[in-house]
């Protein structure tokens, strides 16, 4: 009796594991971005309006 089906499963299941969690990485990353995108987009906003188009 071999043990190969056991190994391909263990092998299997970390590289499943390993494309979840960069999958997840990514998304984030990409709300992430977008997020503090918006985000500077209203302070540069902000600063135009208080400082006579001029940032600090």
């Amino acid at each position: 009796m071999t043990h190969l089906p056991y190994i391909l499963a263990s092998y299997g299941l970390a590289g499943s594991l390993a494309v979840i969690l960069s999958a997840g990485a990514a998304l984030r990353l990409k709300r992430d971005r977008l997020k503090l995108a918006s985000l500077e987009a209203a302070r540069g906003r902000a600063q135009s309006g208080t400082q006579g188009g001029q940032r600090a």
